[in-house]
């Protein structure tokens, strides 16, 4: 895992020229087993990221004043459980400017500023697909979230956690930080 932006530009392997046209993928992932229930009745607790270009992005917690945007392998993001992905429509970006696309709205995505009901990983990749393609992404998504905003001040504070855990049994990955910074706070 990876976070933005990177200070190396085009990481290896990349063209950084170009203009083609790539899929968009919102890639889904269960946060909770209780999914497989939910899930049924269009509901559900999901992290999504945005896959294009053979890398996915998504938006998670940390502690400091730095972007929470990174970058993982499509549809292993480490802690979650991969349920499907979607299909959003495409892009002709190049390699290079959806890099830099990332890296400029990537500074509205701090891990400081992360909320499971009022900015999560979800309203990222809705944010992404808006400006690329004009439309949201599926409203089951981040249902859960909207209902919750309408309810945050009843809730218990030990719901209102601005961070996701990770589920205990999932392998953490091992991958190259592009900052000096967990990716993911764990809650205590």
């Amino acid at each position: 895992m990876r976070l933005f932006p990177s200070n190396s530009g085009v990481t290896k392997g990349q063209s950084s020229g170009g203009s083609n046209c790539a899929l968009l993928y919102l890639n889904v992932y269960d946060l909770t087993p209780i999914n497989n229930y939910l899930y049924l009745f269009g509901l559900g607790i999901f992290h999504s990221g945005i896959e294009v270009h053979g890398l996915e992005y998504g938006y998670g917690a940390h502690e400091y004043p730095t972007s929470g945007v990174f970058e993982v392998e499509p549809r292993s993001c480490p802690g979650f459980i991969f349920r499907r992905s979607v299909l959003l429509g495409s892009t002709n970006m190049s390699r290079s400017e959806f890099r830099s696309f990332m890296e400029q709205i990537s500074q509205k995505y701090h891990g400081d500023t992360y909320h499971l009901i009022a900015k999560n990983c979800n309203h990222f990749t809705d944010e992404v697909c808006m400006q690329l393609t004009g439309k949201p992404i599926p409203g089951w998504v981040n249902r859960l979230a909207r209902v919750g905003s309408f309810c945050n001040c009843i809730l218990p504070e030990s719901i209102q956690v601005t961070a996701v855990r990770h589920l205990p049994d999932r392998p953490a990955y091992s991958g190259k930080l592009l900052l000096a910074t967990p990716c993911l706070k764990d809650l205590s």
